[in-house]
């Protein structure tokens, strides 16, 4: 017997994890071609991501030289009941450097979800704000509970891979 899926349920539960979640990891590639991982607070707003950070970070020049990353809000290890299946959504996106000027409304929740002391003293240094498309993603939360998603969750698909063909 198959144990059904709340979808419902379930997305419900991955809007609530984005919503907590204050960085992600990020994936691009260096010079080279080889992959590079790091990692940024964000800020969600109008179904995009926003990251902010320096120019003498490596991978700012890594996603400057290549827009196509990856990025994923993973919980913590101290949380997760088991790390084979720790929640997690990653998403693929087109990254844009958009600069500081006229951003305020996403500046305004960088202070809220960072802090405005944070955010005043950040502002005063070499960072810039990068925006985030997502073009697709998907959102695991244990085995057999994955889907294919978008940010908003209005695309909530369950995948269900047929373990005849193995």
């Amino acid at each position: 017997m198959v144990k059904q899926i709340d979808i419902t349920k379930k997305k419900e539960q991955y809007l609530q994890f984005i919503d907590k979640c204050k960085t992600v990891v990020i994936s691009s590639l260096d010079n080279d071609g080889n992959p590079f991982t790091s990692y940024a607070p964000y800020v969600q707003h109008d179904g995009k991501i926003y990251i902010y950070i320096s120019i003498i970070t490596d991978h700012y020049k890594f996603i400057e030289d290549n827009n196509l990353i990856s990025i994923m809000m993973i919980t913590d290890e101290q949380d997760s009941p088991n790390l084979f299946a720790r929640e997690r959504a990653r998403f693929q996106c087109v990254a844009e450097n958009v600069g500081n000027d006229g951003h305020e409304e996403i500046f305004a929740k960088f202070e809220k979800n960072h802090g405005a002391p944070m955010m005043g003293v950040l502002r005063g240094l070499d960072l810039s704000l990068f925006e985030l498309t997502p073009k697709e993603g998907r959102y695991v939360v244990g085995f057999g509970q994955a889907f294919d998603i978008d940010l908003s969750g209005e695309k909530f698909e369950h995948v269900v891979v047929d373990k005849k063909d193995k």
